[in-house]
């Protein structure tokens, strides 16, 4: 049959193009982005897949790097465990030189000036050494779990995939600071509103004041010493000045500080001092000298005591760096693994897509031309007009 209001051939002609068109554009796309998938539309299942993959991918690369930082930060713990150990030696060797009866009174009170030095250096190494601004050494840090020193490392892309280890406060403490309520009984009288501050404070201690406010609410507030305090001129006017400021937003009421006495609107029910470090592994050294040849005998034994303690936290710490070196190796593997797999599935097979590029370009070309023949077609009927 020979008609021309409906051209069936160029319709056939269109249709074929914009299915070739359509490939087209997806040959294309896949090429330029690199992507198999681009849309749901590309695949529905592999692109759920490939997300998941890729969500199980970044937490393995973050994972990886949690690990690199938990090495790195007992790394760092170790390091001052080292130079508390050669610390130790060096101890153990003046109290070896003590101990000997050819040294005169005043000669081994000139050793135990060394000795004294570097176990206060010994220490102050375990309340100052820090990482990432974290205590690490000195028994303060407190997980979310609010267990004291007990790190968790994140070493798995999903909840619960953690490396623990617990580091003990090493030190021993050595604070005298105080902190006294007035009291209006004694003599002479006190002012029973009053917290006076004495003595020497290190960081870490807590001040506790207990009282019961005006609506008969027994309230607790704590004040921690900071390292800013005490690099003051005056250490006591300013943890006095910082702790009427905390303690005023914590009852809620006015509080003030003059030197190092802190005044509240109402009589405070208690106060206390509260050490942090009061249960250290180095506590058996806190009180000894080698000024006489028995107390460097006593000396001798503890500082042997003492670095078997060291010994004993370095060999966990070491430990456990292992088994963080070998779980990163893991998660490094199974991230390489991961990806090859979500590749196989994402991206595109550039030598497979140019095919099909090559294809369907021929293909356009070629429907295009065909387009052109069937819509000359109709021209065929004039023919038979002009008989």
């Amino acid at each position: 049959m020979t008609v021309i209001n409906t051209n069936i051939k160029s319709l056939i002609s269109q249709n074929a193009m914009i299915k070739n068109n359509r490939e087209l554009g997806t040959a294309m796309q896949q090429l330029s982005t690199g992507k198999r998938i681009n849309s749901a539309s590309d695949d529905a299942a592999g692109l759920a897949i490939t997300s998941r993959m890729t969500s199980q991918i970044r937490g393995l690369d973050q994972a990886i790097r949690n690990g690199n930082d938990s090495i790195s930060m007992l790394q760092t713990t170790e390091g001052a465990m080292i130079e508390m150990t050669n610390m130790l030696q060096r101890m153990r060797e003046l109290a070896i030189q003590s101990a000997n009866d050819t040294y005169t009174k005043d000669d081994r009170a000139y050793l135990n000036l060394e000795f004294q030095q570097l176990k206060t250096e010994i220490n102050r190494i375990t309340r100052h050494t820090q990482w990432n601004g974290t205590d690490v050494l000195n028994g303060t840090f407190v997980n979310d779990a609010n267990v004291a020193g007990k790190f968790r490392f994140q070493v798995g892309s999903n909840e619960g995939q953690v490396i623990t280890h617990t580091i003990g406060p090493m030190g021993f403490v050595e604070s005298t600071g105080t902190a006294t309520l007035g009291d209006a009984n004694a003599t002479p009288a006190g002012d029973p509103t009053e917290l006076t501050l004495t003595g020497d404070y290190t960081i870490g201690d807590k001040i506790s004041v207990t009282l019961t406010n005006a609506d008969n609410e027994v309230l607790t507030a704590d004040y921690t010493v900071t390292g800013n305090d005490l690099m003051s001129p005056n250490p006591l006017e300013t943890i006095a000045s910082n702790m009427a400021t905390k303690f005023a937003t914590d009852f809620d009421e006015t509080v003030t500080a003059s030197g190092g006495v802190v005044t509240f609107t109402t009589e405070p029910d208690s106060s206390s001092i509260r050490y942090v470090n009061t249960d250290g592994a180095l506590t058996n050294i806190k009180d000894l000298d080698i000024t006489t040849s028995a107390t460097s005998n006593t000396s001798i034994t503890q500082m042997d005591v003492a670095i078997n303690r060291i010994n004993e936290e370095r060999a966990g710490i070491g430990a456990v760096i292992n088994r963080l070196n070998y779980a990163t190796d893991n998660l490094t593997n199974v991230s390489q693994n991961t990806s090859e797999s979500r590749s196989r599935i994402l991206d595109t097979d550039y030598a497979k897509a140019i095919a099909e590029l090559a294809r369907t370009q021929i293909i356009s070309q070629a429907s295009t031309a065909m387009l052109a023949q069937a819509n000359q077609l109709p021209q065929t009927v004039l023919k038979l007009l002009q008989g």
